[in-house]
């Protein structure tokens, strides 16, 4: 650690008049000047007299009753006067989820109550690094908004968030959230289509934890019949039933010290919830076949593509259950809503199935991540991965032309294609038929021109024109 004072002025706003004290205390070791405050009104004076390299900020003032009501307010109010600033929240373990709420306003990080000394200068320097940083991309290149936000682990660490490619904002904002949600305890919600790589997302929440030198088990409860439930989970004694011939440990046992990765949640019966709902209270479970109870130590990751909250709405998931397993919620985003990474991930995919099927290809062409960008994934990352996988087996060019992905025609406006056409415009006619041609000999553009009556070179043309070249 720097002893040097590597901070300037930093301001410390709490109700607390403690935690003022041991904040001063502790913080005059590394900054020239230390400005406390009880009253969080005076924010706006102090900022119109001081610069300060960093702002702690507590979540919770004692006049408010709603939890972090007031605590957002005055962050937003600190990012009016200066959207540059390094606000960092103070919260209690319980309030995480609302810490989370506050990153994605404009939080730099948080800090958990009782903070340890050497995390918190750690968390405030490096946050205030981050924001140098960040503020010297933008002056470098102005125009660049999708930086990648990159894990910086430790020395000779291997980086988590290597398992997940994008540099989209949205990406940015999740990979934050991520970092600062890992590192406590705290039970994660994972939320998604299909496809867009929950069980990758639950991993790396795993490997930036504490627990990371512990098992990560997953479990697909999607995938586990009603009368194989409390077995699988919860393990059973030898002679429990008739193919109990040993005992065994269930899932939450073997995870004990780790991470328990539930993926396909929203599946479960009524009736499974509660049995899962009283082993996440009690935190011990029971073999089938046993009266012994079995305390069981683990982090608890969910994951689900169903609409819980319509689910509750309709009795159909616990709400208490969703309260238990929503300490955090994390929202993972469709391909669709991050159409810049598309690029990236189809890059990396042609190399690894390049490689896995000695393949000579080198990459993609312009107009074949131009078409691929275009193109609605409904079936996410695992979709584009599989278009590339087929792509690359298909292919023999060095490099995969967007001519490669016309099989992709087949998904797109199926319902036109299927149905009336009731827009009678020439060139939208046009393009179906053409669209509808290509589909029915399965991307072989000389079997579709001359269905169509066209020469190759015809047809390219017109594929060009309307844009599905």
């Amino acid at each position: 650690m720097n002893h040097d004072k590597p901070i300037n002025q930093i301001l410390v706003v709490d109700d607390n008049e403690d935690v003022l004290l041991a904040a001063r205390l502790l913080l005059k070791k590394y900054a020239n000047i230390v400005q406390i405050e009880k009253n969080p009104k005076r924010i706006p004076l102090l900022l119109s007299e001081q610069k300060y390299d960093a702002i702690l900020l507590d979540m919770n003032f004692t006049k408010d009753t709603t939890s972090g009501k007031e605590g957002l307010y005055w962050l937003q109010e600190i990012l009016k006067m200066n959207p540059s600033a390094v606000v960092i929240l103070i919260t209690a373990y319980g309030d995480v989820e609302m810490a989370v709420r506050a990153l994605k306003e404009g939080a730099t990080d948080f800090v958990l109550k009782p903070w340890q000394n050497e995390k918190l200068i750690e968390t405030i320097l490096g946050a205030i690094e981050t924001k140098k940083e960040q503020i010297l991309e933008q002056t470098a290149d102005p125009k660049n908004k999708n930086t990648v936000a990159k894990a910086k682990p430790a020395k000779g660490a291997k980086n988590p968030f290597e398992k997940i490619i994008g540099e989209s904002e949205v990406m940015k904002t999740l990979f934050t959230i991520i970092s600062k949600v890992a590192a406590t305890d705290a039970n994660v919600l994972v939320l998604g289509e299909n496809g867009t790589g929950k069980e990758v997302i639950a991993q790396v929440i795993h490997d930036l934890s504490p627990r990371k030198d512990n098992v990560f088990v997953s479990v697909d409860m999607g995938a586990i019949t009603g009368t194989l439930f409390e077995s699988e989970l919860f393990g059973h004694k030898k002679g429990a039933f008739t193919d109990a011939k040993d005992d065994r440990e269930g899932r939450f046992e073997a995870a004990n010290k780790g991470t328990l990765f539930l993926d396909e949640i929203g599946n479960l019966s009524l009736a499974l919830q509660s049995k899962l709902l009283t082993v996440l209270q009690r935190r011990e479970v029971i073999r089938v076949g046993s009266n012994k109870p079995v305390a069981v130590d683990i982090r608890l990751v969910c994951a689900t593509n169903m609409p819980l909250y319509e689910m509750v709405k309709r009795n159909e998931f616990r709400q208490d259950l969703l309260y238990r397993i929503n300490t955090v919620e994390l929202r993972i985003p469709a391909l669709r809503e991050r159409g810049s990474d598309i690029g990236l991930l189809a890059t990396h995919f042609v190399k690894v199935y390049s490689e896995r099927y000695n393949k000579p290809h080198k990459g993609l062409s312009p107009a074949a991540i131009k078409k691929l960008e275009r193109y609605d994934w409904p079936g996410n990352v695992r979709e584009l991965q599989h278009a590339i996988e087929r792509a690359v087996i298909m292919s023999d060019e060095e490099e995969l032309q967007a001519g490669d992905f016309l099989f992709l025609l087949q998904k797109e406006e199926s319902a036109e294609l299927g149905g009336n056409m009731t827009d009678l415009n020439l060139e939208t006619v046009e393009k179906l038929v053409i669209q509808k041609a290509i589909s029915k000999h399965a991307g072989n553009i000389s079997k579709a021109a001359q269905e169509l009556g066209l020469t190759r070179a015809s047809l390219y043309r017109r594929l060009e024109k309307h844009g599905l070249s």
